[in-house]
């Protein structure tokens, strides 16, 4: 009987309050095969936490104390690059679980089957960073980490579509516009399975953005609100930062985000 069943909620709150990288990306793994195989209830009995547990290493610092990367294709500098991208995807597993258990009672089954999804992809593609860096004779958590990047679930947790609009919309969309200039970093420096990885990620995060385009058009036609200005709205409200060209506008139309969008935005 479905009473019977653990709750999707405890099991992605546990899942978020691992601490332990590897176990944090199997348990989030576990948790959408759980679900996708029916073994999990669509029921929300317990809280997310206000903040996911954390291992000891890498050390969180803000982003005006983070080192610098350096310019150029020094080893350390490509080695540094993937670290700061593993520490991403590393906090995009817990976005995700936060997002399909915080809103999934709101939002739905099909939802939660979006967000968990996108948590599986993260935890695959954090387990493919932290390979990298054991196979180049590192690993995660051997250099410091921005701190900054849970910030985006704190200031969205009181409303799904300022959630949507900066999690996917802004911050997944903007690795859209950037990862193809790394992958072209690492094949000229004849590093071609990093190159191959990051394009495995980007491809994935198409699907991603498309998901948070998908259920923000959903909102705004129940909230009879048209998409793009509410887009530039919650921006403005909920985002730190800037949102500025130059974009991958192939990448971007795939994924939802239509050129009036980026207009009103701009």
């Amino acid at each position: 009987m479905t009473a019977s069943l653990p709750t999707v909620a405890a099991a992605i709150r546990a899942a978020m309050l691992t601490a332990d990288p590897r176990d944090k990306a199997m348990a989030t793994r576990a948790v959408a095969r759980d679900w996708a195989a029916g073994r999990l209830a669509f029921a929300f009995d317990v809280a997310m936490p206000d903040s996911p547990a954390r291992p000891a290493e890498p050390e969180l610092l803000p982003p005006n104390r983070m080192p610098k990367r350096g310019r150029g294709g020094s080893e350390r500098g490509r080695l540094a690059l993937i670290h700061a991208l593993c520490h991403i995807e590393f906090v995009a597993i817990d976005l995700a679980l936060d997002a399909a258990g915080r809103f999934g009672a709101e939002r739905g089954p099909e939802f939660v089957s979006d967000w968990l999804g996108v948590a599986a992809d993260e935890a695959m593609h954090f387990s493919l960073l932290a390979r990298r860096l054991r196979a180049l004779g590192s690993h995660y958590g051997a250099m410091p980490a921005h701190d900054g990047l849970w910030d985006a679930a704190r200031e969205t947790a009181h409303d799904v579509a300022a959630r949507l609009a900066v999690v996917p919309m802004v911050l997944e969309a903007r690795g859209l516009d950037v990862t193809p200039q790394t992958i072209a970093r690492f094949v000229a420096a004849d590093d071609h399975t990093t190159a191959r990885i990051l394009q495995r990620i980007v491809d994935d995060e198409v699907r991603h953005v498309r998901f948070g385009t998908s259920h923000f058009a959903k909102l705004c036609e129940e909230r009879g609100k048209p998409a793009p200005q509410l887009w530039k709205t919650l921006v403005a409200q909920h985002f730190r930062g800037s949102v500025k060209p130059p974009f991958n506008d192939s990448a971007r139309r795939s994924a939802g985000l239509s050129c009036e969008m980026m207009a009103a935005l701009a």
